[in-house]
Parts: structure tokens; sequence; C-alpha cells
């Protein structure tokens, strides 16, 4: 059995805006935890989170699978906390998509492929925290 974490709140950003804190590095961050997102985009190339985290280093990394600009991104990730061996079943499906709405968008992370409750939990928790932090920098226009 495995979990899907699913987090969703509306910015009030025009989809450009919110579209450029998820995909450009510099700006992902300032709300992501301080980490150096690296990617190309391109589906089948590698993505990589690297940084630091209570002094120790770490590198998560997965592939990116789609990505339809303005509207839809998605990767799979394993995390160097997540103790499960590098494996192909152990990887995460992570999926931003946006959705205009009035003079802002929509947006939603989801998160399949979670091996168990707590790590569901937890993720809900880093998701928000995450959602909360590019939601106020982009509303008082520091992004």
């Amino acid at each position: 059995m495995t979990f899907t974490a699913k987090i969703q709140c509306t910015i009030h950003a025009a989809v450009p805006r919110v579209w450029a804190a998820i995909t450009r590095p510099e700006q992902v961050k300032k709300y992501f935890f301080g980490t150096d997102m690296v990617t190309s985009w391109q589906p089948g190339t590698p993505i990589f989170f690297r940084g630091e985290w209570e002094g120790k280093p770490y590198e998560d990394k997965g592939r990116v699978l789609k990505f339809d600009p303005e509207k839809m991104l998605e990767y799979d990730y394993h995390s160097s906390w997540s103790d499960l061996p590098d494996l192909p079943e152990n990887y995460q499906i992570i999926r931003y998509a946006l959705k205009a709405k009035g003079n802002g968008t929509v947006f939603t992370i989801t998160q399949r492929n979670i091996d168990t409750l707590e790590k569901k939990v937890h993720s809900v928790q880093n998701w928000t925290a995450l959602m909360k932090e590019m939601k106020k920098l982009l509303e008082t226009n520091q992004l």
C-alpha cells in the first residue's frame, strides 16, 4: 500500500509568475529550504535538489517526466533522507499543476508512491510550508 499527498492553494499572482517561481532555480532557492535545483526541464533529463539541512549535505534526484509550460510539470524523485534503496519502485512522483482563477492561480502539488502514512504526513507538512512561503513571496512581489 502506498499513499498520496495532495496540497492546493490559491496564489494572488498570474500563472506566468507562479510558473517562473516553480521552474527557475534562483527563485526556487528562496522558498524551497535553500535548495539548489538543477535541471533542463526536458522530459527524460535529470533533476537534482542539492543543499544542506541541519549541517548535513544532501542530494535528492530524479528525472523529468512531463513538462507542459504554465500548466503542469512532473518528475520522479528519490530522497537521500528516505532510508530506501535507490531503486525505481522507491521513487515518488511529484506533480505541480497550475490553473488560472480570476487574477490568481490555483497551485496543486501531488506526491504519489509514499511508502508510509508517517512520511505522507511529513510530506504534507513540508509542502504546506513551501507553498505558504512561495505564496507570501509572490504576493509581496519578492519573487
